[in-house]
């Protein structure tokens, strides 16, 4: 007799309309992971790791020029990291484009990127070694290094919810306001 309660129940959850509240934010971990080692390079071709960002939270945004999804959510992280964007926190676009960083350069000024610095990873060894199967996909990174959280598709990241999460993430887990 309580099968049936069951089945009309999740055929009312089924049906179109019935829709579950969008989550906002990064979902986060239960508890913080490790991450490899993540070798890319910047807009001067220096060499770059995630430890050069050590001491500040990072939203790691893998990306390419030719993913549809990765070029509309592009302007949203780049004012995002106007608004959040200093000691405390951090938004690293890694393309990893193989055809190199002049395509990144040209999609930046076709779009008006001004607030994200260019980085690049031309081998897709990042997304490999962070098993990333689909782009955009989005980690939330602690002061210490460490994932605390995932997204893999769009998003738009200047929402004013979106905003109120990251400020409260980052006074969290900084102890402090969102700016210096």
């Amino acid at each position: 007799m309580r099968i049936l309660p069951t089945v009309l129940l999740l055929a009312v959850l089924g049906l179109p309309g019935a829709k579950a509240a969008e989550p906002v934010g990064v979902p986060l971990h239960e508890t913080s992971r490790p991450l490899p080692v993540l070798a890319f390079t910047d807009a001067e071709g220096r060499p770059r790791t995630l430890a050069d960002f050590r001491g500040k939270m990072v939203l790691l945004n893998i990306w390419a020029t030719w993913c549809g999804p990765c070029r509309r959510e592009m302007p949203t992280l780049d004012r995002l990291q106007a608004r959040l964007g200093g000691d405390r926190f951090e938004v690293i676009a890694l393309s990893i484009d193989r055809a190199g960083i002049g395509v990144v350069r040209a999609f930046f000024d076709e779009t008006d990127i001004e607030n994200l610095r260019i980085f690049i990873d031309e081998s897709g060894r990042a997304a490999r070694d962070l098993k990333i199967l689909g782009l955009p996909a989005t980690l939330l990174i602690g002061r210490d290094g460490r994932e605390l959280g995932r997204l893999v598709g769009p998003a738009e990241w200047d929402t004013p919810e979106m905003i109120a999460f990251f400020e409260t993430v980052i006074a969290k887990h900084t102890g402090k306001g969102t700016r210096p």
